[in-house]
């Protein structure tokens, strides 16, 4: 059972609160240990698919104009019902929503590995997106109600931090792995061994939920922000194929700007907002926010470009290319579990996702000087390294950072802001840098076309080149984020725990 907040408590719970106390004491590293499991699940499905494509692509016969949908499907359903995953979790309980997201996740992860068309993967990859919206929010609320010492919530929210931060390397080894030694298939059917032990130790481990009054829910405003966020990943994605200039683009980037504009306008008039703008009015909650859409949107450069770097040009295997990622997530698990349980409780969250975001860009821009003949252990590793450094710095206090403070009501829809931005991010930075990549390699091939020593050769200098030049903006992205989180969070320390929320005694 986890720790009680206002809308988690039954009276009967509270006759008892000193033996309900006692669990959660007793259970809260084995709930933490669930959640992260199920964290994990979530984020490496968006890049454990992406090595099994190819495979995938060859066993069902799409063609390649269509192949980016199988990421894009689970984008899109993921990133715009985030919200209103949140939203729900707060009405009808979290761990209910946290169980039936599980179910729901690992069902689709069953019918996508048993596709038989293109069609029916797509289908199963957008069921994953909805299921996973209503997963994660409610994973991170949940924490965030179960830890509430300062000195151990730091350590969860760091260990959490790392997963939300390393999973999706961790999705390229697996992806890798499962495609080389299985099939593609398994990069999907492995979800149900994730989903089956996250469920049977969630249903065990969580309290119950009982709610007596139930608030309405804000169905303007979730209809309009669902359409918004929509609209935006979608115009995003498009932009990839088919460019900044294109018709469609431009309409459903206006459309999604203009109806996040309206959306706000409801949640400044309607008694029961799906966003209340007291979450994201604090300087604290919106520069973890931003810090977030950052981080997510410079990541993808180094998981997209560096693996196929990695594998086109030195030649890396699925597994090998996983495996070079290790060091990283090494490095990125060690700042971000040290850095909340040591740094953050002394001098809050500014200095560590400013000066996190700062390594970050030092790590990215080394990795600029690749080249078409580099060696990983001297020019890719000290980069990867000093980057997995940043980013564990970051990810974790701006996690915390986020759903500090929030009311235990609200910590469902804040917990959705937070994954919404880091996929919103992710999303803008497939988008953006595709664009960036191929616009160089074009422009290397037109200069350098007449003093190529040959074709092939010129090919793989513009390939580089475009992966250079993609890692020169993630890096400027980073500094950005150092700046705004300077700027924008509060310096000192965040709050302890959720107000009222009840401390776990020991």
């Amino acid at each position: 059972m986890t720790a009680l907040s206002p809308d988690d408590t039954t009276s009967s719970e509270l006759a008892t609160g000193e033996t309900t106390e006692a669990k959660s004491h007793r259970n809260r590293w084995l709930i933490l240990a669930t959640l992260g499991l199920a964290q994990l699940m979530v984020v490496l499905d968006a890049t454990v698919v992406n090595i099994a494509l190819p495979a995938a692509q060859l066993d069902l016969g799409f063609d390649n104009s269509n192949r980016s949908w199988v990421v894009t499907a689970y984008a899109l359903a993921f990133g715009s019902l985030l919200l209103l995953g949140g939203r729900l979790s707060d009405l009808f309980g979290r761990r209910n929503t946290f169980l039936v997201g599980l179910v729901g996740f690992a069902v689709m992860s069953a019918v996508g590995g048993a596709a038989v068309n293109f069609g029916m993967l797509v289908a199963a990859r957008a069921g994953q997106g909805v299921f996973g919206a209503l997963l994660a929010p409610a994973a991170l609320s949940l924490l965030a109600t179960t830890f509430t010492d300062p000195k151990e919530r730091a350590k969860a929210f760091g260990i959490f931090g790392a997963i939300a931060g390393g999973g999706g390397a961790l999705g390229l080894l697996l992806g890798g792995i499962l495609t080389e030694w299985a099939t593609w298939r398994w990069s999907l059917y492995v979800n149900l061994f994730f989903a089956a032990f996250a469920f049977v130790a969630g249903f065990i481990l969580l309290a119950k939920h009982e709610v007596d009054v139930r608030p309405r829910l804000d169905i303007p405003g979730t209809v309009t922000v669902s359409a918004a966020l929509f609209a935006i990943v979608y115009g995003f994605a498009h932009a990839e194929s088919d460019g900044w200039g294109d018709t469609v683009t431009i309409a459903f980037l206006v459309v999604g700007a203009a109806l996040l504009a309206v959306f706000f306008g409801i949640q400044q008039r309607v008694e029961h907002p799906l966003l209340p703008l007291r979450i994201i009015l604090d300087r604290t909650r919106a520069g973890s926010f931003l810090a977030v859409f950052i981080t997510g949107a410079g990541m993808f450069a180094v998981f997209l470009f560096l693996t196929y770097y990695l594998q086109n040009t030195l030649g890396f295997t699925p597994i090998s290319t996983g495996f070079a990622f290790m060091p990283m997530i090494g490095a990125l698990i060690v700042t971000a579990t040290l850095s909340t349980a040591i740094v953050l409780p002394r001098f809050g969250p500014r200095i560590l996702m400013t000066g996190g975001l700062l390594i970050a860009a030092l790590g990215m821009g080394l990795l600029t000087q690749i080249d078409v003949d580099s060696s990983y252990s001297t020019h890719i590793l000290p980069g990867l390294i000093i980057m997995g450094l940043g980013l564990g710095a970051t990810m974790a206090p701006a996690m915390q950072g986020a759903i500090s403070g929030v009311d235990p009501d609200d910590s469902g829809v804040a917990s959705a802001t937070v994954n919404t931005m880091q996929q919103i991010g992710g999303s803008i930075g497939t988008a953006l840098l595709s664009t960036i990549a191929a616009t160089a390699a074009t422009s290397y091939v037109t200069d350098n076309m007449a003093t190529a020593a040959s074709a092939q050769a010129l090919a793989a200098h513009a390939e580089v080149a475009s992966y250079t030049t993609t890692f020169w903006w993630a890096t400027g992205i980073f500094l950005l984020g150092a700046a705004i989180s300077a700027i924008v969070v509060k310096p000192g320390l965040l709050p302890a725990a959720p107000e009222g929320a009840v401390v776990v005694g020991h």
